[in-house]
């Protein structure tokens, strides 16, 4: 009898709150193992709160959130070394070179002495940057710098992939070049993705399957296809998006925690491209 592997992600009533304000409200979220699930929403849809508590950098409050099969109250330490993860702000060293900065997570995810270099070389490559290396990353364009950022996070080799808008910034040739990266890795390694864009075109493009978050709830999951034949015939991912979150939008709040990180990304993101 063949066992089944656990959910890559396991989501149950998951509720976060700020204050008065509820960011994620009772979600449930599976994803299963090799897939890719784009996360969609509008500005305060509660994306960013999400994505924190599934890498652990914020603890739960009510719910159940299990990484491969693993408790994320109880098992932290060992969630953070299956997990890569891309933020929405730069998180290179400008000062360090594209070598050092990626040893630098290989330190910090604690890939063994021997093994470091050999990671490190690895990643680097698999993002086609052994060649700029040695310069320094304060030199790098925008597409350089969010490909060393992807090396950054596949240096452990992480069985989830976890890219808050990967892209934002980016012009189409640069996208396109951190993507066909990211999928080459995913393929080798059978790697989970999870991916929050506002790039529909991306999301219909690059995710098996696509969950839409509206105030703090998830109004939609399916495929690209399905979605989009739920909307009209002919409807874009954009239809889709419109026809579940358009409605009523609620403006983001200066109190919001996802308006505060997005606004900041959004600045750090024109300085990079």
């Amino acid at each position: 009898m063949t066992e089944l592997l656990p959910l890559a992600i396991d989501c149950q009533n998951l509720t976060y709150r700020y204050g008065q304000f509820t960011a994620v409200d009772d979600l449930s979220l599976q994803v299963r193992p090799g897939e890719t699930m784009g996360l969609l929403g509008p500005n305060g849809a509660g994306k960013t709160t999400l994505v924190r508590m599934l890498t652990t950098l914020t603890p739960v409050q009510e719910g159940e959130l299990r990484i491969f099969g693993l408790d994320s109250r109880r098992r932290t330490t060992d969630i953070r070394s299956n997990i890569g993860y891309v933020p929405q702000q730069l998180s290179i060293e400008p000062a360090l070179t594209g070598w050092q900065n990626v040893e630098w997570f290989a330190r910090l995810y604690g890939v063994p002495r021997g093994e470091r270099a050999c990671r490190v070389e690895q990643a680097l490559a698999a993002m086609e940057l052994l060649d700029v290396a040695d310069r320094l990353a304060g030199a790098y364009s925008g597409g350089m710098v969010r490909r060393l950022e992807v090396a950054q996070a596949l240096v452990n080799r992480p069985s989830l992939l976890v890219l808050d808008e990967p892209t934002v910034g980016l012009d189409p040739i640069a996208r396109d070049g951190v993507w066909t990266q990211v999928q080459n890795m995913q393929a080798q390694f059978g790697m989970t993705v999870l991916l929050t864009t506002h790039y529909m075109e991306e999301a219909d493009a690059l995710c098996d399957r696509v969950a839409l978050m509206h105030r703090g709830t998830l109004r939609a999951v399916g495929t690209p296809t399905d979605l989009k034949a739920q909307v009209s015939a002919g409807a874009t991912l954009e239809d889709v998006f419109r026809h579940f979150a358009a409605s009523d939008l609620a403006e983001s709040t200066p109190e919001s925690s996802d308006f505060r990180e997005i606004r900041s990304s959004r600045r750090v993101a024109s300085r990079a491209s």
